[in-house]
């Protein structure tokens, strides 16, 4: 089976590109549903929080204030590498599970769409890696208008990440996803029909 990672920057329209993927009926593992789905599968990544960051981020029935914990960790470097330090390994735990799962059912090609990607080494056990790219301003406006966030939490949490710039260092493939969605359509046939052909080759 190709394993194909898929990432980009916040704002950049990775989304877009892995919603494409679906329609076509692509095995895909989406590392922000599985970093959602780890909650429920180990119970002591909760424990872990809230005897990190306190109960202040949890509602009274036991879950996580999403939006506020996020808030604030973005705002301290060290507070986001502690939650990183709990979260992340059960991430990478289940994101390998659901791949195995996928070769195990003979699928040929595999997609594992993940924001830090490369931040967490998960792109060395890719076949490939795309880039969802945009230029630096068109990022800010998307994300602002998105999440309703002002120009400091904005920059707050693409700071929080590889430049996408840098990130282009490590990919394979780059879908530029600042003109329409039909020129991000066609960006992405090309990379699958070259994928396919890598695919006959291995």
């Amino acid at each position: 089976m190709l394993k194909v990672g898929i990432t980009g920057g916040i704002g950049s329209g990775k989304s877009t590109v892995t919603n494409m993927l679906r329609g076509k009926k692509f095995p895909i593992v989406d590392a922000d549903i599985v970093a959602r789905e780890i909650f429920v599968i180990y119970p002591e990544v909760l424990r872990q929080i809230k005897e990190e960051f306190g109960n202040e981020f949890f509602d009274e029935q036991g879950n996580i204030k999403r939006k506020e914990l996020g808030k604030y960790i973005f705002r301290n470097d060290l507070s986001r590498k502690k939650l990183e330090d709990i979260t992340v390994p059960f991430i990478i735990k289940e994101i390998n599970s659901k791949i195995k799962t996928y070769e195990e059912a003979n699928c040929k090609l595999c997609f594992v769409d993940a924001p830090t990607l490369i931040e967490n080494n998960l792109h060395t056990s890719m076949d490939a890696v795309i880039l969802v790219w945009v230029d630096s301003d068109t990022q800010v406006q998307r994300v602002m208008l998105r999440d309703s966030m002002n120009l400091d939490e904005t920059m707050d949490r693409i700071r929080a990440q590889m430049p996408l710039l840098e990130k282009k260092r490590f990919a394979d493939f780059i879908i530029d996803n600042g003109g329409s969605i039909e020129d991000t359509k066609l960006q992405l046939d090309s990379i699958i029909t070259e994928l396919e052909r890598l695919k006959v080759e291995k």
